[in-house]
């Protein structure tokens, strides 16, 4: 990424910890993201399954998956 600086060693900010239904994860949310995909050029989110692959992808980015209590 040109332009773009990290830092080594530097604590991870995601993903978050999953503790339940998050209200900032919400349709809004997803179609801002879509609506900036789509300001850099990305094709336009037509179908559902590519709105549900979207929303899949930021849950997947933001949260850590919730732990299996087996």
């Amino acid at each position: 990424m040109s332009g773009t600086a990290f830092r080594f060693g530097a604590e991870r900010s995601y993903p978050l910890p999953h503790a339940g239904p998050d209200p900032r994860f919400s349709e809004s949310l997803v179609n801002s993201v879509a609506a900036v995909l789509v300001g850099y050029g990305y094709p336009r989110f037509a179908a559902l399954e590519d709105w549900a692959a979207l929303e899949s992808a930021l849950a997947a980015f933001l949260y850590n998956p919730q732990e299996n209590d087996t």
